[in-house]
């Protein structure tokens, strides 16, 4: 009987996050909790959300979901129906005539992640952030969001 050679696995030092998908998975999954906890933990609505911090997280946010395979195009169609609300907030200044189509991007964004795995994440930090939405003010820091996610997804390459 020949002897069963064991698969050697060896990682470069350093470089554990593309080496180790174990280490890859809970690594991305604690980005994704790190930003809903930051989020969550805001007292006073989206709009405290240090402008720092948010850039931060869509730095390693936008690469995950790159990395989850996660489409721009998927991304876009939530930017799309948020610039939209934009709009008609610029029209008429009044937060309270576009916040019912505000909470509704959150079934939205759920049917998003059951037709999509990879949208699954986006749709859990849009979420988190949604339900902290209760002023323009909050709203424009959503969008601050969105927008910073999707260009570190495309910096990442994501198509």
């Amino acid at each position: 009987m020949p002897e069963q050679i064991k698969p050697k696995q060896s990682y470069p030092p350093g470089n554990s996050r593309t080496s180790n998908p174990q280490t890859n998975t809970s690594t991305t999954q604690n980005i994704v909790e790190d930003i809903i906890k930051t989020i969550n933990d805001l007292t006073d609505g989206l709009k405290t959300y240090p402008i720092r911090n948010l850039v931060k997280h869509a730095e390693e946010f936008g690469p995950y979901l790159k990395q989850q395979r996660l489409e721009t195009n998927q991304v876009r169609k939530f930017l799309d129906a948020v610039n939209r609300l934009k709009a008609d907030l610029a029209e008429t200044g009044d937060f309270a005539k576009i916040e019912t189509e505000v909470v509704l991007l959150k079934p939205k964004l759920a049917y998003a992640a059951a037709r999509q795995r990879a949208a699954k994440p986006l749709g859990e930090v849009m979420s988190a952030a949604i339900d902290k939405v209760h002023s323009k003010e909050d709203f424009e820091r959503l969008v601050q969001l969105i927008e910073s996610i999707i260009a570190y997804h495309k910096a990442e390459g994501g198509k």
